[in-house]
């Protein structure tokens, strides 16, 4: 009996050690951590996929600093990535706010705490706009392609630089083909916005232009650059065109391998919905802090706990900027 109560005075002691906390942090705070981690796995598990298939399809896969080349206000300015590293900027700049405003909570100043948590919504905002901004131009595209019957990406090439449709083919659609929609369409079924010039068109037009050249999506392995064909190779393959392709879906992309443009809907997407949910919530802590709950608490963990979630968002768009966009 007496060697019993030393084991469970032993157990008591050895177990007990951690008490209510655990490495000192909080209930709460642990299972923002865990969330993290197992989020943090996630996120790794898609960027191993994308990598493993870009590794796969490298000898197609869009060149980032040619499809991520807009800015904002300068229409027609080739800016390659400079909006990308403008939005990056912007969202480690709200979690330096961020790490400003549990520091104030730290020393209990509600006033700092509210405006640089105010200050890491309208960063938050700014951030998820931007990504809107982004989503919209690369789904309108910016040149325009043809897509051949064995599904390859053709552009256009003059004077060896990528050109777009608009700036070779100069008249109105010619066919007479009509958009199907609910009312018109083979079995009543709703199709995509058709493409602004016909096959036909871009075949014709092209021909009457002997200084174009076709562009394939496929990539040099010595210059890293798209191979530009010679005007015979481009005849040829223009011959084979059987679709226009204008932007990117989940179907085609102008940009070359379809697979980038689900990688990039999905991936970016995801993250995207990470920061929304963190600035929903990031609203929910301002506004307990404008009320004064955290003063009445005495503490302001809900701060940090928010911000531990805040520096996680950031620190994957690092990742997600460095594979999408950098390498």
């Amino acid at each position: 009996m007496e060697a019993n109560n030393a084991v469970n005075s032993d157990k008591k002691e050895t177990w007990g050690g951690g008490g209510e906390k655990p490495f000192g942090a909080s209930y709460g705070k642990m299972m923002m951590w865990f969330f993290i981690v197992s989020d943090a796995l996630t996120f790794s598990g898609f960027l191993a996929a994308y990598g493993l298939t870009r590794f796969k399809f490298i000898d197609s896969w869009p060149i980032a600093d040619e499809v991520f080349t807009h800015f904002p206000g300068l229409h027609g300015v080739h800016a390659p990535m400079y909006y990308v590293a403008l939005m990056t900027f912007i969202l480690i700049v709200s979690s330096v706010t961020m790490v400003l405003a549990v520091d104030a909570g730290h020393q209990m100043k509600q006033k700092k705490v509210a405006w640089y948590m105010f200050a890491t919504i309208i960063f938050g905002i700014i951030f998820v706009g931007s990504q809107a901004w982004e989503w919209k131009n690369f789904i309108n595209g910016s040149y325009g392609a043809v897509k051949t019957s064995n599904n390859h990406i053709l552009q256009f090439v003059k004077d060896g630089h990528q050109i777009a449709l608009a700036d070779f083919v100069h008249a109105e659609r010619k066919d007479d083909r009509v958009q199907h929609t609910r009312e018109n369409g083979v079995w009543f079924e709703k199709e995509e916005t058709i493409s602004q010039y016909s096959v036909a068109q871009i075949q014709e037009a092209f021909k009457a232009d002997p200084s174009l050249l076709i562009r394939t999506e496929r990539l040099n392995p010595e210059t890293k650059q798209k191979i530009i064909l010679s005007r015979t190779e481009s005849l040829e393959k223009l011959a084979l065109a059987k679709q226009v392709v204008e932007g990117a879906n989940l179907e085609v992309n102008e940009y070359g391998n379809p697979i980038f443009a689900d990688f990039f809907f999905f991936i970016t997407g995801f993250h995207g919905f990470h920061v929304l949910s963190g600035i929903i919530i990031n609203i929910i802590i301002f506004f307990n802090v404008v009320l004064g709950t955290y003063e009445r608490r005495g503490h302001y963990e809900m701060v940090e706990k928010v911000g531990l979630y805040w520096h996680f968002v950031d620190l994957v768009w690092v990742f997600v900027f460095t594979f999408f966009y950098l390498v």
